[in-house]
């Protein structure tokens, strides 16, 4: 863990650069090591095909993400983290934020260590 979840309206595929922006979120993550081991990052994006935004009547875009993470870690170091992953993303979509309407958002889903099933070769490497 942690694992980033990116779900974004497919109307955006053509100009957001979402792989360059989980990049940036991984450097985020990985900037913080003493948190999340670098072998247990993952990211995920997952264009949006069917959705409805507002009343329908623009074209409408959103941006949501999910940082999943164990328990464990404090709030202050939570905070921290979410707000960084935050920032990264407006700036990556401030452009497109300035030419369309676009809603972004960021949550963070903390879970119990039971009940999740690990097996990972990736963490030997680092």
């Amino acid at each position: 863990m942690p694992h980033f979840i990116l779900e974004y309206t497919d109307n955006l595929s053509e100009e957001a650069n979402i792989r360059e922006l989980l990049r940036k979120i991984h450097e985020v993550l990985i900037s913080r090591s003493d948190l999340f081991p670098i072998g247990g990052i993952r990211s995920r994006a997952i264009p949006l095909k069917e959705y409805y935004v507002a009343d329908g009547t623009e074209d409408d875009a959103f941006v949501h993400g999910t940082l999943k993470i164990g328990a464990g870690r404090s709030e202050e170091d939570k905070r921290a983290v979410c707000e960084e992953i935050f920032r990264v993303m407006k700036e990556h979509f401030a452009p497109l934020f300035e030419k369309r309407y676009l809603a972004l958002s960021l949550e963070l889903y903390e879970f119990s260590e039971a009940g999740t099933y690990k097996h990972n070769n990736i963490h030997q490497r680092y």
